[in-house]
């Protein structure tokens, strides 16, 4: 299958792009991206997501929400790449999916490749058609609308938010018995 164009070549992994981090960063390249939309992949592995143990283990598969993530991902690089945000803001978070629909099972060693299209972006929000490919065959759509995150840092469950910059390796403090 041949994907669409884009007019910006990046070929940079996610990781120098999103905020994400291990075991919940599924963009290993954003291949390229301008005004109309992005293309990216990503590779399920089961030595990189350990939820094939336990989704469906007798035939792993992809959970669709980790699809959906793995598309908006794609999505949220390419904003972040092409300088669509303000300084200091590194990524847009989920304000609503709809019209998702999951055509195939993705799984492990399964290459998706996703297809952002551009609907509405600005700094403030972000409205983008999703599309997941394995190989000719799409495997899952969705329409996402994204928002930036909130103004003031939040507390994390792993980790903190702070002064717009993320930590990547936190410390975990064990309470005290």
């Amino acid at each position: 299958m041949e994907f669409p164009k884009f007019k910006q070549e990046y070929h940079l992994p996610g990781i120098n792009l999103l905020p994400h981090r291990d075991p919940f960063l599924f963009v290993d390249e954003l291949i390229s991206a301008d005004e109309t939309g992005a293309l990216g992949k990503y590779t399920f592995t089961k030595e990189k997501n350990d939820f094939f143990r336990g989704h469906f283990p007798f035939f792993p598969i992809v959970p669709g929400v980790v699809l959906v993530e793995a598309m908006c991902q794609v999505a949220g690089a390419a904003v972040v790449a092409r300088g669509v945000l303000p300084e200091g803001q590194a990524a847009f978070i989920l304000g609503s999916i709809d019209k998702v629909r999951f055509r195939r099972p993705v799984r492990p060693g399964d290459t998706l490749v996703t297809v952002a299209q551009n609907m509405r972006v600005m700094s403030r929000l972000g409205i983008f058609a999703l599309k997941g490919y394995v190989g000719d065959e799409l495997a899952a759509e969705a329409e996402v609308t994204g928002e930036p995150l909130p103004e003031k840092p939040v507390t994390m469950a792993i980790g903190e938010v702070a002064e717009g910059k993320y930590v990547s390796d936190p410390v975990i403090e064990e309470d005290e018995a």
